[in-house]
């Protein structure tokens, strides 16, 4: 891996994990030090946060840590509602036990990081898991935009997350729901996924 992109996944990592937190200003210098890198591989994986919308960089004020608005967090569980219902709407009757078999596995992982809380490898599990969902449907375009996203997902469900651990267990539950409901190939699983994204763009904004 080059280092500019090592740069660039150390920098958007503490963004996610908000050790950098959003608003706050940084200078080039914090990021020499704290990345022990040379200026150039820096500030070319600014160059890719910037247009990613993970910061903005002025020479008068340093780098400044953009937050999600409200309005782009609803924006985005909107956008997420109508794509993987419609995802469900797909795949629930036609779903194989090969691609069940992924979804079961993911949930034995995601079973195990909700009993120890261990919030940062469960909001991974979770993205693999609605993204393997996405594959399923096999809509190319829909899984390209969920990607997109990817990063500002990850990071909306840290917050959501970290805003009360205990939350894991509702969301690992939602999945075994989704899972048995796709698993006996029915519609429900519509419902299930509409209600689990709704609810959770609902606690986010409590």
């Amino acid at each position: 891996m080059l280092l500019k992109d090592v740069a660039y996944q150390k920098i958007k990592e503490k963004i996610l994990e908000e050790q950098y937190p959003p608003g706050e200003f940084l200078s080039e210098r914090t990021l020499i030090n704290d990345l022990e890198m040379s200026k150039t591989p820096i500030k070319s994986a600014l160059t890719r946060l910037e247009a990613e919308g993970f910061a903005s960089v002025s020479s008068k004020q340093g780098i400044l840590i953009h937050d999600l608005s409200v309005v782009r967090i609803n924006d985005i569980y909107n956008l997420r509602i109508a794509l993987e219902t419609f995802n469900c709407q797909e795949i629930y009757h036609r779903i194989t036990e090969e691609q069940l078999k992924e979804l079961e596995d993911n949930i034995e992982k995601t079973k195990e990081t909700a009993e120890s809380v261990d919030v940062k490898r469960f909001a991974e599990l979770d993205h693999e898991f609605h993204l393997a969902i996405s594959e399923i449907a096999e809509n190319n375009e829909i899984t390209r935009i969920l990607l997109n996203y990817q990063d500002h997902l990850r990071r909306i469900t840290l917050r959501h997350l970290r805003k009360d651990p205990k939350r894991v267990r509702k969301f690992y539950e939602d999945h075994v729901r989704l899972y048995n409901a796709l698993k006996s190939r029915d519609v429900e699983s519509v419902e299930i996924m509409r209600t689990h994204l709704q609810e959770s763009k609902s606690t986010l904004f409590q």
